[in-house]
């Protein structure tokens, strides 16, 4: 696989990305104010916790290029391989992370496993990473 077929297959992932890019312009802060019950406050805890871990996931170049080349589509572990230029064993152990997180979903088809994101988070977050880190580059 060349450069220019990756290229390729991670821009056709990200163009909905661009398109979207208005959307993560507008979006919502959250309302803190004084008065706030334990509950809320509870709530507002648990809730860092869950996009804490979501991020920690997330903060790794390798399984952030797979989430990107998974954008794109499912792929086979062998492909992922390939597009990261890494070992078996190391595509492997960032899928595992992934799939702990719920960021990405299996399926077996004899000996072969095919990776697709199940998560329409990751697609935002990355919707929004390229948006940020990405589009401004592009012709």
């Amino acid at each position: 696989m060349t450069v220019s077929n990756i290229i390729d297959i991670v821009r056709r992932g990200q163009q909905d990305a661009a398109q979207n890019s208005d959307k993560a312009k507008t979006m919502a802060l959250p309302k803190l104010h004084p008065n706030m019950s334990d509950d809320e406050l509870d709530g507002m805890m648990k809730n860092a916790r869950e996009a804490t871990n979501f991020m920690k996931a997330l903060a790794h170049e390798g399984r952030l290029m797979t989430l990107c080349y998974l954008s794109t589509g499912e792929k086979s572990v062998t492909e992922l391989e390939e597009l990261l230029s890494s070992r078996q064993a190391a595509v492997s152990q960032q899928l595992t992370r992934l799939r702990l997180e719920g960021l990405v979903d299996f399926r077996r088809d004899g000996k072969t496993i095919y990776y697709r994101l199940a998560d329409d988070r990751a697609r935002q977050m990355l919707e929004m990473v390229y948006a940020m880190f990405c589009a401004d580059g592009e012709d």
